[in-house]
């Protein structure tokens, strides 16, 4: 008698750069019990596909062109809360991991851990555990027992949306601009300007926009 063909784990692929999206399907492909079902380079395109059809998996990128990453999180954890979610993402681990699972997301494995550590991390996630390199398990059994690490960036200190704010000026927007792309009002971004300054410490406005511009091209590289 044949065996039963055991149905495979369907993966969506949620992330703005195409060539990523082909190499990371071409990756689970590979694997005799992943399949990469679909794909999407925004937001809006990975709700609409979930709504098709909830996978299995949702591997996410935390940089879209409409939505940050973590905000995703939270509306597909409201939508689907079912849904497993790894994020895939080329960002410092020790900034967004902590955030990820905070926001309902089950692991963060860095991009350039390559494609042996994603297929455990997928796996891992898949059954149901949480997925983070031994750096940050360590470091949230750390948080935990109360002890934190002193060497935890400053920008750690924000809450999501402050951060979310910070990355948005550092990428040149304005309060209006910021204020129109997260949907609230001026006075609402202009309250969490100053929240951000007085918790990193800086002595004005300019110097809070030149610290983000130079936090946000300190992460392109």
């Amino acid at each position: 008698m044949k065996k039963p063909v055991q149905p495979k784990h369907r993966i969506l692929i949620v992330d703005d750069h195409p060539m990523m999206r082909e190499g990371l399907a071409q990756l689970i492909d590979h694997e005799p019990d992943l399949v990469a079902a679909s794909q999407a380079e925004s937001a809006r395109q990975a709700l609409e596909s979930i709504g098709g059809g909830v996978p299995d998996l949702l591997l996410l990128d935390i940089s879209l062109p409409d939505k940050n990453g973590l905000e995703v999180i939270k509306d597909v954890q409201t939508l689907h809360p079912e849904l497993p979610i790894l994020v895939v993402s080329m960002h410092d681990e020790s900034i967004y991991a902590e955030r990820v699972l905070r926001a309902g997301g089950r692991g963060y494995i860095m991009k350039q851990e390559g494609g042996k550590k994603l297929m455990q991390a997928i796996r891992q996630v898949l059954s149901g555990r949480i997925y983070v390199s031994e750096k940050i398990s360590a470091k949230i059994l750390e948080n935990f027992s109360g002890k934190r690490p002193g060497s935890d960036s400053p920008v750690a200190k924000l809450s999501d949306r402050e951060f979310e704010v910070f990355q948005l000026m550092g990428q040149g927007r304005g309060t209006r601009q910021i204020a129109e792309h997260l949907h609230l009002s001026i006075k609402t971004v202009e309250v969490h300007r100053a929240n951000i300054r007085k918790k990193l410490e800086l002595p004005s406005g300019g110097e809070l926009v030149r610290y983000a511009i130079r936090w946000n091209e300190a992460e392109k590289t």
